[in-house]
Order: structure tokens, then C-alpha cells, then sequence
């Protein structure tokens, strides 16, 4: 990749130093801070739970607090209650409510209830996944990881009267941290002077680098309020300071409400992202680099429309962008009153943009930023309706270009000279260097005749809206074009204006201290400039002038759309949350009494205690799951089965012992790929699958147990199935092993030593920081919306089970002794009544027993186990892919806890843009990055984000991928993936170009003798 040359960046220089010393133009320096409603009393929507319905669990500030926290986390069933007392609290654990329904979270004021994280081991501060009906209030989440408060796959949920805050400078060596005996005063930040320049920047003349309010942090976590793939949220009297991404946000969300709230010292203020029907309403944005946003991202599940804006303020927000370079935000310039780009439909009306230093309201398309490969998102903005607005002093102080970011991305990311851009064209067309009340980059597309409608994989229509648009997402296969019929009619002309760019009507105010209206033309005229390096001022002024299609054009006639179309653009339907209604399908927890008589049972020798399965008992023995209660280890009692998966989920070089244990009389029902990817095997009600991780040392013959997870499939009293997962730590008292039933999880250390049954690889390490899982963390992998409710089951697909059983340890236990050893699994399963519906064709190669006729994932470190010739391309990719879907499948998928990224990895899905190649992350953070752009860059591992969260660079929880199972880097397979992307993957894969040019950079992967600039195009280098 070709880094900028010095005399590239000397030329930005000597272009700023030439406008400044031209004096085109003014700045504004805003002093005055202005006040929300936050914590104010609500009188709408009704939360989810109720109080005084269920059981309350009081957590009270001190060091017992993170586990009282966990205890009542899992505990928590419909119409309960979680209370924090009044204080500030050291948690080394984040809230995660999973699972569940009707549930209330609160403390006793933003104020007086502080939930610090800045040491916990978990990236959110509060996550909620898979709940109907949750709310939450009244506490401030400080000094998350990542996320503040997130939430995932929620069906009505309320966040009110919370905060999230990062504490001043967060992880920099001047962080103001906010601590037990100062946070009465630093949650409150005052807007008066943010600072208005990167201080990494190598400018001399850029002083304003700090400001006397708050000192914002790359390094700070990614979101404060963050849900997302959800529906009937509501977002109200809320607060969030110092994001490094966004403040406020709700994404790929039906039904959203964001009201009464303030955000302050993020990047982002609000966002709006691919959000169906979305609300912003009497919300204050201030000293943010951008207020709010409304857009579409690409590559994701759904796209949006449908948002309405009003009697908002966002003032000031005037604070250099602090993103990690490359990330899509870090596109935005500073002083962005409100963007937006790619999304259509959106009413803005008696709001007020005041002393926003580029613009007020930035009206652009992926034209501009540049154009990603996902061709079934729709590049521009259209139907934006604009009244009744006030604008004060916008566009008067534009940013120079972030020579910081510039040269770190070496010279891709060239989005930050966007504002000179704009300042030049003004000074063409005005003769003052300036931005606007409202600037439009003024692309717009023609007809594409030749376009058909988009369809899915069996070549059906896709579902369209009223209007003709197709409903689409990145569950459909990737378009060769961009359709766009449905905003022309039969001629081919536009239909106006309810397919025009924005309606601006004449009931807007706009100040005479600002230009009222730009459209920069894009990027037009731009490479002529950087052809033409001016001398001086006259020159720069003589030059801008002279350039064809350069000079700005302020005519707003064509948006005064009553007066142009003889029509306006029709008012948008307000947003509506429906009252939640309970379901009534969680029974509430079981009394100690009914646990004692179940878990004491007695049963005989050599049986499984089978009626316990409806209650978690205190210990694993009361189950009699095994032959020698202190040996996980040992022949399985009952109907145990043991198993063992091709490729397994690495967790720090442990070995694991896999048992189902099916009812008697009850039969599993076999299933694949061809019902969906993510199809395991269906257990009957009363299966306990357990799982025990060991970590083995071979010299010694010497083999220990750690942990034994189990899940559980269960019924509600009302018939509906769920999986739970518990979790049993092992432990010796008075001589004897036993393992205790610890839903609050744990971190332990452990040592290996051993070699690979599969590969002879010698493992020899230990850690200090292997994690034991909370009950709820259980869900972070096991849950998919298209699986059973819960923790249901991940690991036995018919692909990861079509191999003969053998134990993963080199040492000999009880469990080599069972009649599966040695012999297909699921041969086995099929002819010994524990399976039915299997398939019909069960015949064995020989030589490797597998199953020919049935799908089957290699074993990732066994060359030549794919069936393609050993070290080949094929045999590399097809065991990459059967790694990286046991150990990130399971969240990246479009049903699974990372749905929200577009980055996919089952393995039947094709190697393109959803599985990684020049992919930008969503929201990946900082450290989840590394740096770097897109998740896999063809041929450069180095560069690729996918190896980086896997290998040794990423020592931080924010980015180790997976976050949970591991503390160590599985070396083998770090050097498999990185092979497979050195080696085997090139430019013939699907969406490679787009490299080259992305949303997520703005820039462009140029040739030798190139550089980028704006608008995704690459100019030659000599022209500097």
C-alpha cells in the first residue's frame, strides 16, 4: 500500500497556510452551554416490567457487589426486579440479562447510582439479549470496555434516565478518571469550547487541541446506548459523554424512539442506523463531532427509512474527529450539525442548528464517501423534507484536513479535507471560504434501464414496499447492478418530488451570518486543483474561480419543492410503540423444596437421575451423569453417549469431554445444512448435554478437571421449550472431588502439556485468566433467533459429528471404554435407537469411516482431511472455513449475537463481501481493529482484521476474538488463516475491487505511482 509522501502532506499544508493567510472567512467559537431535560419525569410509553409484580434483588455498593450483581442476573425471572443501591461501585462484570422477559434493572439516579467497569472482564457494561420487555433506569454506567449499554435481539426495550460516561482522556496518560471520591462533580459536563484540533496532528498552527470541559479518547468505549437488531425501543431522558463512535444510537431496529436526551463529547451525538421508522425528538446535541445521523450502512440485514426529526438541538458540536482511523465515522468532519447519506424519507422540522462549524445539515451519498461493493444498498438520500427550522451561524469555521488520520492510513482515508473542498468551491462561486447553513453533494442518479429487479437465491422477486423499493439485505444474494427503477416512471423521468434529493420549504429561518444553501458538485474539479498547485493566494482565488463545474452552486430553487413540482413531500407518520403485553411462557423459579426432592432423588445404580432435570441442583453428582462422581471422565451412567466434534471451539488448550444424555424412550431427530446453517441435531425435552474441560498434563499422565458446562432442555409450564446452561466448577472437600454449581463463573488458572491426538503438535503453556462463564454468558454463543429458545446447542451438526468417536486426550479414561468408540457417531446414534429420521443412504468409506452421502466439516489441522489433495488451495480454505465457523459462527451469522456486523462465516455461504473480503467492521472499536480496514484484504494478512483479532496483537478484551472461550492465541490455527489469506486468496474472490474503494475508508487501494483523493479516485503522485 503506498504510504502519502512528504510533499503530499506539504501541500496540504501549503494550501491551509495560503487560506488562512487569504483570511476567506470567519470562525465561530461558541462559549455558551446550554442545558437538557435530562432526568426529567416521563409521562409515555409504559415500560416493559412493573414494580412490586416480582421478587426484588438489592445490590448494595461494596466488594460483594459483582457477585450479588451475577446472582441476581441469572436469577431473574418476569416482573423481578434488579436494584442498585446508592453509591459508587467497583464491578468486575458486566450486566447481562439474556433470555428473559418483563424484567426492570435500576438504581436510585443517574447521580447517585455510578456502575464503574473500567476493570471488568466483560466489553459491555450492561447487555440484554433475546428479552421481551426490559427496562432499565436511573443509574450511570461508567468507564465501560466497549459498549455502555447494549442491546441485542430486544423486543420493547426502555432505556430512561441513564448515563454513560467515559471518564476525561479515558486510557491516555493524562486521563481525568473519575473515581468513588470525585463523581458527585465530573458526570457533569458542560459544551463551552470543545477543541477543535487533533492533537497528533502535525500542524503547527492548530493550537485548540484540549478543551476546559472534557478531553475526548480514541481509546474510550465504541457506544453509549446501543440497541440494535430490535423493535419498540425507546430511548428517553438519557445521557452520554465521550463515545468514541457514537453517544446515542439505535440500529437495524424497527419501531425507535430517542427523546429528551443529551449527547456530548462523542463522535457521533445520535444515530440512526438502518432503522425502520425511527424518531428523534427534544434531544440536545452538543460539542460532538457530528449532532445526528441518519444512514444506511452496507452489508447488513436490513436497510431503513422512515425517520423523523424534530425540536431538537445540536449546537457546537465542533470537536475534532476522534474515530479510529478508517472506521466510517471517522469519516464525518467536525462541525456537522446533522448528516445523512444513503437512507430515504426523512422529516426535519422546528429544529435548531446553531454553531456548527461545517455545516448545519450535511446532505450527502456514498458518491462522496465512496462507493462500497454491496450493490443492494441504494447510494443516496432521497425524500428529505425540511421546514420550520432554525439556523444560526453555520459553516463558518471549517476544519482543515486530519493530516493525522491521512497519514495513517496512509493516505486512503483523505474524507477530512471534505470541508476545504466545500470552503474552495464556496470561494469559487461566493468569494468567501466558507461552509452552509445546508450543503448537498449533489450527486444524483440516472435510470439504469438495463437493471433488473434484484431477486434471491431461487431467483424469486425480492419483497418490495409501497412504493416499488425492494426490501432487501445481505440475505440475498449480491446484485450485478443497482436497481433503481422505482423512483422514475415509465418515461424515465424522476418522480418528483417524492424521489427528489430534499424538499427545503420557505418556513425555514435561516440567519444572514451564514450561506443559506451549497450543492459542491462532489468532487468535481478536484484533480484539476491538485494538477495545479497554487503559488500563492491570487493564484488559489484565479485558479477555484476558472475550474469548470468547480465553483458551488447556491441556488435552492430546485428544493423549493412546492414551487418546482407544484407538490410537496407528505408528512411522515408519526412513530408508534405498542404496550408491551407479557407472554406469560417463563414459569417463575422452582421453590428450594422442589429443588431438594428432585436433586436427592433416589435412583438406581448405574441410572441417570432424569426428574432433576427441571431444576439446577447445587452439585453435578446429583444428576448421576457419571459412573465415578469425582470423574467427569469416566463411562457415562444411563443412556450417555459420548462425542467428539471434527473441529472444536479452542478454549486455552483444554480437552473436552462431550456426553448426551438422551430420556429413555425419546429419540434426537436428525438434521443438517439443508434445514439452515445453523440446524443441530434436535434433542428431545429432559436432554442434558455436558461438556467437561480438562487440561491435561501427558508426562505425568495426569489429567484435570476444571469446569463441566451443562444444558438442559426444559418446558414451561405453558409448553414452550428452552435450553439452560449451568455452569459446575470443580473443587476437592475433605478429600473428595466435587464440582459445585457456580452461576456466576470465575477466572482460574491452568497449565498444559501434551500433544495433538490429530496433528502430534506438542502443546506446552499456561494462563493465569481462563475464563469461567457466568449462566448468562452462556448465551453470548448458544443463542440464534432460528434455534430453540436459551443456550440451545451449537456444536452437534451432522458436519461436525460424521466421523468414528476417539477421545481428544493422548490419555486413557473411562469413557474409551463405551461401544461408540471407534465407530461412526452418527452410524452409532442411528442404529442404537437414539436418533431417528436419519438419512437413508448411511454407507462408510472405508478407509476414514466417514459418511459419503452425508455433509461433513474437516477436522482444520489434519492436511488432505477436506478430501482435497493435502496442503492444496482447496484443502487450506475448506479447513479455515470449518474453524473459523465452529469458533465465530456461532455469533457471525445472520441469526446470532453479531448479526448486526454483516461478517459471516458458516460454511456454506460463498467467500465474498458477507464472509469477510474488503469488509469494513461495524463496530469493531478501535482495538478491535487494529488499524486496519476491511476484515479480510486479499493477499495481505497483515492488513487483514480477521487474523489480528485472532493472533498475538490482540491482547485486549476489546480485541480478542472469540471474547469469551480464550486467553491464549491458538497458534496453529493464527497460522492456518493467516496462510489462507497470504496464499490463497487473490483477486479473483468475490468483491475484492472493493478494496480498492469503501465506505469504510472513503478512499481508494491505489496503484503503484498513485495516490488517493476524494470521492474513491486515485490520482498520480507526480501531480503533488
Amino acid at each position: 500500500m503506498l504510504k502519502l509522501k512528504p510533499r503530499t502532506v506539504s501541500h496540504y499544508l501549503l494550501l491551509l497556510l495560503v487560506l488562512i493567510l487569504a483570511a476567506c472567512g470567519g470562525s465561530s467559537n461558541s462559549k455558551s452551554s446550554s442545558s437538557s431535560n435530562v432526568g426529567n419525569p416521563d409521562t409515555g410509553v409504559k415500560p416493559g416490567v412493573e414494580e412490586g409484580q416480582g421478587r426484588t434483588f438489592f445490590i448494595a455498593a461494596g466488594p460483594n457487589a459483582t457477585t450479588q450483581m451475577v446472582l441476581a442476573m441469572i436469577s431473574a425471572k418476569p416482573k423481578d426486579v434488579i436494584e442498585f443501591g446508592e453509591g459508587y461501585f467497583e464491578l468486575s462484570s458486566g450486566i447481562q440479562i439474556s433470555g428473559t422477559e418483563n424484567i426492570l434493572v435500576k438504581g436510585q439516579g443517574m447521580d447517585k447510582t455510578v456502575l464503574s467497569f473500567k476493570n471488568s472482564g466483560s466489553q459491555e457494561g450492561f447487555l440484554a439479549t433475546t428479552v421481551r420487555g426490559i427496562t432499565v433506569q436511573d443509574l450511570t454506567v461508567l468507564d465501560s470496555p466497549g459498549d455502555a449499554f447494549k442491546l441485542q435481539g430486544v423486543d420493547h426495550g426502555t432505556l430512561r434516565r441513564v448515563r454513560a460516561f467515559w471518564s476525561s482522556g479515558r486510557n491516555t496518560a493524562n486521563e481525568d478518571t473519575v473515581t468513588a471520591d470525585n463523581y458527585k462533580t465530573k458526570l457533569h459536563v458542560a459544551c463551552t469550547d470543545p477543541a477543535r484540533h487533533n492533537p497528533d496532528n502535525p500542524n503547527p498552527l492548530e493550537m485548540d487541541t484540549t478543551s476546559p470541559d472534557y478531553n475526548v479518547s480514541k481509546l474510550s468505549g465504541r457506544y453509549g446506548v446501543y440497541p440494535v437488531n430490535s423493535k419498540n425501543i425507546l430511548v428517553e431522558y438519557v445521557e452520554s459523554v465521550g463515545a468514541s463512535d457514537a453517544g446515542i444510537y439505535v440500529g437495524q431496529t424497527d419501531n425507535a424512539i430517542i427523546r429528551n436526551s443529551r449527547a456530548a463529547f462523542n463522535v457521533f451525538g445520535f444515530e440512526i442506523e438502518n432503522v425502520r421508522g425511527g424518531e428523534y425528538v427534544d434531544n440536545l446535541s452538543e460539542c460532538n463531532t457530528g449532532g445526528f445521523l441518519v444512514y444506511d450502512l452496507d452489508g447488513l440485514t436490513r436497510y431503513g427509512s422512515r425517520t423523523r426529526m424534530y425540536r431538537n438541538t445540536s449546537r457546537n458540536n465542533n470537536t475534532y474527529n476522534f474515530a479510529e482511523p478508517g472506521s466510517i465515522v471517522s469519516n464525518v468532519p467536525r462541525g456537522t450539525g446533522m448528516l445523512t447519506m444513503g437512507y430515504d424519507k426523512i422529516d426535519i422540522f422546528d429544529n435548531t442548528f446553531e454553531d456548527n462549524g461545517t455545516a448545519g445539515i450535511v446532505h450527502t451519498s456514498y458518491k462522496l464517501f465512496g462507493v462500497p461493493g454491496d450493490r443492494r444498498l441504494d447510494l443516496y438520500s432521497e425524500g428529505v423534507h425540511i421546514w420550520n427550522n432554525t439556523f444560526k451561524n453555520n459553516g463558518n469555521d471549517l476544519p482543515s484536513p486530519d493530516f493525522a488520520s491521512i497519514i495513517d492510513t496512509g493516505g486512503e482515508q483523505v474524507t477530512s479535507a471534505f470541508p476545504m473542498l466545500i470552503g474552495l468551491k464556496m470561494v469559487a462561486g461566493t468569494g468567501e471560504y466558507r461552509g452552509a447553513h445546508i450543503a448537498w453533494d449533489g450527486y444524483v442518479d440516472e435510470y439504469n434501464a438495463d437493471c433488473p429487479y434484484p431477486t434471491d437465491g431461487n431467483g424469486n422477486p425480492v419483497p418490495a414496499d409501497a412504493e416499488g423499493k425492494p426490501i432487501s439485505g445481505n440475505q440475498y444474494p449480491n446484485p450485478s447492478c443497482r436497481y433503481n427503477a422505482y423512483k422514475f416512471n415509465e418515461a424515465g423521468e424522476r418522480k418528483n418530488p417524492q424521489w427528489w434529493y430534499s424538499c427545503i420549504d420557505e418556513s425555514n429561518n435561516f440567519d444572514s451570518d451564514s450561506a443559506t444553501f451549497a450543492n459542491f458538485h462532489g468532487t468535481e474539479g478536484l484533480e484539476a486543483l491538485l494538477y495545479l498547485p497554487p503559488q500563492g493566494p491570487e493564484d488559489l482565488i484565479d485558479i477555484v474561480t476558472s475550474l469548470p463545474n468547480f465553483p458551488v452552486d447556491t441556488d435552492i430553487t430546485p428544493h423549493l419543492c412546492d414551487d418546482a413540482y407544484g407538490s410537496n413531500m407528505a408528512p411522515l407518520p408519526a412513530i408508534v410503540i405498542p404496550e408491551f403485553v407479557p407472554s406469560g411462557a417463563i414459569d417463575p423459579a422452582p421453590s428450594d423444596a422442589l429443588v431438594d426432592q428432585l436433586c436427592n432423588a433416589s435412583v438406581a445404580a448405574g441410572e441417570v437421575n432424569e426428574a432433576a432435570y427441571q431444576v439446577n441442583c447445587p452439585r453435578l453428582d446429583q444428576y448421576q451423569l457419571f459412573s465415578d462422581p469425582q470423574d467427569p471422565m469416566s463411562l457415562p451412567n444411563g443412556r450417555g453417549v459420548p462425542f467428539v466434534l471434527n473441529t472444536k471451539l479452542f478454549s486455552d488448550y483444554s480437552t473436552k469431554y462431550r456426553v448426551a444424555y438422551i430420556p429413555k424412550d425419546e429419540q434426537a431427530i436428525y438434521r443438517d445444512g439443508n434445514d439452515n446453517a445453523n440446524a443441530a441435531i434436535l434433542f428431545p425435552v429432559g436432554t442434558i448435554l455436558a461438556k467437561t474441560f480438562a487440561f491435561t498434563d501427558e508426562a505425568n499422565k495426569k489429567e484435570t478437571a476444571v469446569e463441566t458446562r451443562l444444558i438442559i432442555k426444559r418446558e414451561t409450564s405453558g409448553g414452550q421449550v428452552y435450553w439452560d446452561g449451568l455452569e459446575y466448577v470443580w473443587t476437592e472437600e475433605n478429600g473428595k472431588k466435587i464440582a459445585k454449581l457456580t452461576q456466576q463463573g470465575g477466572v482460574v488458572s491452568a497449565r498444559w502439556d501434551y500433544r495433538d491426538v490429530n496433528s502430534g503438535d506438542h502443546y506446552q503453556g499456561s494462563t493465569d485468566a481462563y475464563v469461567l462463564p457466568n449462566a448468562n454468558q452462556c448465551q453470548s454463543c448458544h443463542a440464534n433467533d432460528d434455534a430453540e429458545t436459551g443456550s440451545a446447542p451449537i456444536g452437534p451438526k451432522a458436519r461436525n459429528l460424521n466421523r468414528p468417536f476417539s477421545s481428544e486426550s493422548p490419555l486413557p479414561t473411562g469413557i474409551d471404554k463405551h461401544a461408540v468408540n471407534g465407530r461412526n457417531q452418527l452410524v452409532y446414534w442411528c442404529q442404537n435407537g437414539l436418533m431417528k429420521n436419519c438419512p437413508t443412504d448411511l454407507r462408510l468409506d472405508a478407509a476414514t469411516q466417514y459418511l459419503k452421502a452425508v455433509e461433513r466439516n474437516p477436522i482444520f489441522n489434519i492436511p488432505g482431511d477436506s478430501g482435497f489433495e493435502s496442503g492444496s488451495d482447496k484443502d487450506v480454505e475448506a479447513r479455515v472455513r470449518s474453524y473459523l465457523e465452529v469458533n465465530c459462527a456461532h455469533c457471525h451469522n445472520p441469526r446470532g449475537l453479531a448479526q448486526n456486523t454483516g461478517f459471516y462465516l458458516d460454511v456454506f455461504r460463498s467467500v465474498n463481501d458477507t464472509f469477510g473480503i474488503c469488509k469494513g467492521p461495524t463496530a469493531s472499536g478501535s482495538e478491535g481493529r487494529g488499524g486496519r480496514e476491511y476484515d479480510i484484504v486479499p493477499g495481505n494478512a497483515a492488513e487483514s482484521i480477521l487474523p489480528y483479532r485472532l493472533g498475538p496483537e490482540a491482547t485486549t478484551l476489546a480485541a480478542r476474538m472469540p471474547p469469551i472461550a480464550r486467553s491464549t492465541v491458538h497458534a496453529g490455527a493464527f497460522d492456518l488463516v493467516t496462510k489462507w489469506i497470504n496464499e490463497v486468496v487473490d483477486d479473483s474472490y468475490d468483491n475484492a475491487d472493493a478494496c480498492k474503494s469503501s465506505s469504510g475508508t472513503g478512499g481508494a487501494m491505489c496503484l503503484p505511482g498513485e495516490i488517493p483523493a476524494l470521492g474513491g479516485t486515485c490520482i498520480p503522485a507526480g501531480s503533488l
